[in-house]
C-alpha cells in the first residue's frame, strides 16, 4: 500500500494549483519571509528555466535537460517536483533529484558543501608528527 504525499494536510496536485500567495502561507517562517521579499534575480533566472523545461518535457518526457546553479538559497517549490537540479557546492555541480518531500526546504541542503575527512594510512607527504608508526 504506498501513502501519499501531503504536505501540511495538502497533496501535491492541490499545491499546484494552488496560487503562489497561499503556497507561501504553508511554509515555515523563514521560508515565507524568504519568499514574501520577492525572488533575487538569480532565483527568477532559476525559476524561468525550470518553467522552460517542464514546458519541454510534456512535448518530449524521455528527454534528458540540465538544470545547473549557483542559487542555494532557492526554497523547493511544488512546481520543481520530479526535476533534477544540479546545484553547485563550491567545487561541483551535485546532482539533486527534487522529490515531494524536499518541499519547503532549501536547494543548498541537499548539495553539502563539505565532505568527511577520510585520513590516510601515515607516510610520505605525511606531516612529521604522524609519521611515527610504533613496530609491532
Amino acid at each position: 500500500m504506498s501513502r501519499v504525499f501531503k504536505y501540511r494536510g495538502y497533496t501535491l496536485e492541490e499545491l499546484l494549483m494552488m496560487p503562489m500567495d497561499d503556497f507561501i502561507k504553508l511554509l515555515p517562517s523563514r521560508q515565507r519571509r524568504s519568499l514574501l521579499r520577492g525572488l533575487t534575480p538569480q532565483q527568477k533566472k532559476l525559476m524561468e528555466k525550470v518553467r522552460k523545461v517542464k514546458k519541454k518535457l510534456e512535448q518530449n518526457p524521455k528527454a534528458r535537460y540540465m538544470i545547473k546553479t549557483h542559487c542555494r538559497d532557492m526554497v523547493i517549490l511544488p512546481e520543481m517536483v520530479g526535476l533534477t537540479i544540479h546545484v553547485y557546492n563550491g567545487k561541483e555541480f551535485i546532482p539533486v533529484k527534487i522529490v515531494p518531500e524536499m518541499i519547503g526546504h532549501y536547494l543548498g541542503e541537499f548539495a553539502p558543501t563539505c565532505k568527511k575527512v577520510e585520513h590516510g594510512a601515515p607516510g610520505l607527504k605525511a606531516t612529521r608528527s604522524s609519521m611515527y608508526v610504533p613496530l609491532k
